[in-house]
């Protein structure tokens, strides 16, 4: 029956693809033939220049995408994206995040926070040449001669303070690219529903389908009346984009061809399948493990005190969702032998490269070698981290640094602590207190020194230092040290910043005793993953030659890992056999909100939502189909004694057969027009081991529909102001 199914699926899109690939837009043209199959007109030209409509319009928030969406910088994204702006403007006079906010005039947009940027790429140069010209061979100074270069380039590309520009390793240091991004420091809340619509079914429902998730959010980027980027000023004006998406208020329907661009993180597709076995077997369930704790602990301690619950809402959210994705690959390594499909194709690479005159027989052998020794030493460094997770001690770790970067010149000042980097090192020390509270911090960073504490992996210098006499537990210890400590105040921490290293060494305060104590062998740690990742910048970059050389040899898609910078990826609507007689239709409507509906959260949908689904108030947002013609595809998806073609609702969710991964939070979903037609959020649960592996079968991204969330701004928070700046087209 699943074959049968496929194959339905497949006649009724016209063409059997698999919608692969996280690709760069300048190769946009490569697949013109592809986009053109799956019905997606927008020329491929067009895609790849980064000045033109749409690609112009998409923008990151430098862990999610987001999108302008009208002329006067309105920008869309996802509500779990924004989270940090919606936190950072609560209180518990004004709980946004329970209640939801909607600024009815410009003035009444509050800023997001300090933080808070949108970065829109506006070139991406190819620089590999100027990167690896006369590298030495000795890895350490390979590895300085590669940072030096990206460092001289990056200074070069910020001779105008407005721009952010960053040098990227593609396809583990076979490439190298340039990436400059205008940097826009004004940014506001203006619209976000409740978190009982934004994350509607909480982390029951994430990385689930049926979804009915409005998870969405505007805010909008402001600049100084020239124009330029400012930081956040009452005098700032509303930020003119180079252009807008146009809003297609008529949506998609199951088949049609959809695109999606943005900034996905990672992804592990080219690695050996050593590397997936050692992430299976142990990176990822002590991670797991971590997580879970922490995620137990701060639900514990913020189930009575508000403040807490608050403060911590975002890690809370950001470990739960880390802990489902991870449970996902474990999962799915179980359900698919992944490992072997890998196994089985290396095992033909290196067949194939003993058959090339050209290759060396043993490239797989001698990454292996380096690999084997990277993965100890991140056995090694994991816990001795971890037992330094303290807030406190993370920033007196990084003052004492900063205080030692700065004997040097900058260009020889380590990444991080270049003047470059000094206004958002000083933001980061600010906004500290809205995400910590001493009592849960104590608690965490306890459980972390506990379980390093517990395993055979140890360091020689925290050992001695976490001694404790007769007199005194560990946590008494732990409980003193944040009673003396001055870093609980944010003017200390910034003072800190100005400090001599001498200052640090005669310093009283507990944390930064620690710091000190701990630096040498800080260092001696990291100079050694140095030299292993200058030994690793020549097996990689010539392992990923020869596997790109055998990839075009066998004709498939060849595209660099995720990491963050701006991709495209191509795909349909379309559902997907979940399991054994199991197929997961692709849209979700209104009234699966009310079925789902409990009144206790994840499950309790706002009154005012509920109410107007109970009236059927729908107007011109209501879908009478979501499907094409086609009753023989319908009548395997469905008894033919029914109607499906009759959706009669208004869509809330939708699934497509795009390549996303984490960092496609909020990239417009576009149609084949390139019109703004939903917004990713996630992935179903089938798909999460898609960072290793992608199979065409299951993998699907989830997406809010813009029906739903036109259908949220007109018939339930009457956003008729931001309803007016957008630009509506219909089919």
């Amino acid at each position: 029956m699943r074959n049968a199914l496929v194959a339905a699926l497949m006649l009724s899109s016209g063409a059997a693809l698999a919608d692969e690939g996280q690709w760069q837009p300048y190769q946009m043209p490569a697949i013109a033939d592809k986009l053109k199959q799956r019905g997606i007109d927008i020329p491929a030209q067009q895609l790849a220049d980064l000045s033109q409509y749409p690609m112009n319009a998409v923008v990151g928030l430098g862990y999610c995408t987001a999108s302008f969406v009208s002329p006067k910088g309105l920008v869309v994204t996802n509500h779990h994206c924004a989270y940090r702006a919606i936190q950072y403007n609560t209180k518990p006079e004004h709980n946004y995040l329970e209640l939801g906010f909607l600024a009815s005039t410009l003035d009444k947009e509050p800023s997001a926070g300090p933080n808070e940027r949108l970065y829109v790429t506006e070139a991406v140069t190819d620089v590999t040449a100027k990167v690896t010209a006369n590298l030495p061979t000795e890895p350490l100074a390979r590895y300085e001669a590669i940072e030096a270069n990206k460092k001289a380039l990056i200074k070069e590309c910020e001779a105008d303070d407005n721009y952010r520009c960053s040098v990227r390793s593609f396809h583990n240091g076979l490439e190298y690219y340039l990436i400059k991004q205008l940097i826009i420091r004004d940014v506001r809340l203006v619209y976000a529903p409740p978190e009982s619509v934004g994350g509607y079914g909480g982390d029951i429902d994430n990385f689930e389908f049926p979804r009915h998730s409005g998870d969405f959010t505007f805010l909008r980027a402001y600049v100084g009346k020239d124009g330029k980027p400012a930081p956040y000023s009452e005098d700032n004006v509303p930020y003119v984009p180079k252009s807008y998406l146009k809003v297609n208020a008529d949506g998609v329907k199951a088949g049609d061809g959809v695109f999606v661009a943005g900034y996905p993180g990672s992804t592990s597709r080219y690695r050996l399948t050593s590397e997936l076995e050692f992430a299976s077997d142990w990176l990822y369930p002590v991670l797991a493990d971590r997580y879970q704790r922490q995620i137990d602990t701060i639900e514990a301690m913020g189930a009575d005190n508000e403040d807490i619950s608050i403060k911590y809402a975002g890690t809370l959210a950001g470990n739960a969702n880390r802990m489902k994705k991870l449970n996902g690959l474990l999962d799915g390594f179980r359900a698919t032998d992944i490992a072997g499909i890998k196994q089985s194709r290396e095992d033909a690479f290196v067949d194939w490269l003993k058959q090339s005159p050209a290759m060396n027989p043993k490239l797989v052998q001698e990454l292996e070698t380096l690999i084997a020794e990277n993965q100890e030493a991140i056995q090694t460094s994991f816990y001795f981290k971890n037992a330094q997770s303290s807030t406190l001690l993370n920033a007196a770790n990084r003052l004492y640094r900063l205080a030692k970067e700065k004997q040097k010149p900058d260009a020889q000042r380590e990444s991080g602590y270049q003047e470059r980097d000094m206004k958002l090192f000083e933001a980061s020390l600010k906004r500290i207190n809205r995400s910590f509270e001493q009592s849960v911090d104590k608690t965490l960073w306890l459980q972390d020194i506990q379980a390093y504490q517990g395993q055979s992996h140890k360091v020689a210098v925290l050992d001695e230092l976490l001694t404790y006499d007769n007199h005194a537990s560990l946590q008494d210890k732990i409980a003193g040290m944040y009673s003396l400590t001055g870093l609980t105040d944010a003017d200390t921490r910034l003072q800190w910043m100005d400090k001599s290293p001498q200052d640090f060494e005669n310093s009283a305060d507990p944390f930064i005793r620690l710091a000190v104590a701990l630096y040498d062998e800080n260092m001696a740690l990291e100079k050694a993953e140095k030299e292993l990742a200058g030994r690793l910048s020549m097996a990689r970059p010539d392992y990923m030659a020869a596997v790109i050389d055998y990839y075009k040899a066998n004709d498939w898609p060849v595209y660099p890992d995720a990491n963050g910078t701006l991709r495209i990826t191509y795909g349909m609507v379309d559902g997907y056999q979940s399991r054994d007689a199991l197929y997961k239709q692709p849209f979700t409507r209104l009234e699966g909100i009310t079925a789902k509906h409990t009144g206790v959260e994840p499950f309790n949908a706002p009154q005012k939502v509920l109410d107007a689904i109970a009236k059927g108030d729908m107007d011109e947002h209501k879908v009478e189909s979501v499907y094409a013609d086609g009753r023989g595809l319908i009548c395997r998806l469905f008894s033919c004694l029914d109607k499906p073609e009759e959706f009669n609702s208004v869509p809330v969710n939708f699934l497509s057969s795009v390549d996303t991964t984490g960092g496609n939070s909020g990239s417009p979903v576009f149609n084949g027009k390139g019109e703004l037609v939903g917004l990713n959020f996630d992935s179903t649960y089938e798909a999460i081991t898609k960072d290793w592996f992608f199979n065409p079968t299951i993998t699907r991204a989830v997406h809010v529909d813009i029906r739903y969330v036109l259908w949220m701004m007109d018939k339930v928070d009457n956003a008729q102001n931001l309803i007016e700046e957008l630009d509506l087209v219909r089919d």
